[in-house]
């Protein structure tokens, strides 16, 4: 096993990166001017790549992870997410709130949509499941200026969709419905379908009749794309 250290991980990554990818994954997460990603910088490391290097560091101490996580490079974060989530699956309930804690007071730097859908669900999600602050944070982070943390709340409720409860997803989802950015309406369709998809179909649909009509078409298109093609036509023309 390599020297356990979060800079001994930040050479290895950058061994294995290249500069076209690092161009490529530049243009594909959007880091120009005025987009979502302005200003992240990337090393050029493929996610296979990255989970492999992530594994070799797994006993790296919280205190370096968090250094990992507060770098500008975003492979480096992804790695330092990566290994926040296994550490969290693995650890005592004094360390996850810890790593949960951490997570939370970290937001600024989970700030792509790949970089909160590989944690919030396995972090946020799971710790706050079952608790009587639940929805209070989770409205909290859906009603947050952050693009990110608004992202957070949504992908969170997958926690609790895989275990056959939609309420919390639909009570997020709603609160989204007037959102402006399409990265938002991309996640909450998906909780959507995911919820038809792993709840309830009717739970699904009740929601949409009630909103469809007045909810972004981006987030629409990603909630009916399991439906059959007459039904999905039906609400995308209002003939629901």
């Amino acid at each position: 096993m390599p020297k356990s250290s979060y800079r001994q991980l930040q050479t290895d990554l950058r061994k294995l990166g290249n500069s076209e990818k690092a161009k490529h994954s530049a243009w594909f997460f959007k880091t120009g001017k005025g987009q979502y990603g302005e200003g992240d910088v990337f090393v050029g490391v493929t996610m296979p790549e990255q989970r492999k290097v992530a594994k070799r560091y797994l006993r790296l101490p919280l205190e370096e992870v968090t250094l990992l996580l507060q770098s500008p490079e975003h492979e480096f974060r992804m790695c330092a997410l990566l290994i926040l989530v296994a550490q969290y699956k693995k650890g005592t309930e004094r360390e996850r709130e810890k790593i949960y804690s951490l997570y939370l007071q970290n937001t600024r730097w989970i700030n792509n949509w790949d970089l909160v859908d590989t944690s919030a669900e396995y972090i946020v999600g799971d710790w706050l499941q079952g608790r009587k602050e639940k929805m209070k944070t989770l409205k909290s982070l859906a009603e947050s200026k952050s693009l990110w943390e608004r992202r957070i709340a949504m992908l969170a409720t997958f926690c609790y969709i895989k275990k056959g409860n939609a309420e919390e997803a639909l009570d997020i989802a709603k609160i989204l419905l007037k959102d402006e950015h399409d990265l938002i309406h991309k996640a909450a369709g998906w909780m959507l379908r995911e919820t038809g998809k792993r709840c309830s179909i009717q739970e699904e649909e009740a929601f949409l009749k009630a909103h469809y009509k007045h909810m972004p078409r981006t987030m629409l298109r990603y909630a009916i794309e399991h439906f059959p093609n007459a039904k999905r036509k039906a609400y995308l023309y209002g003939e629901i």
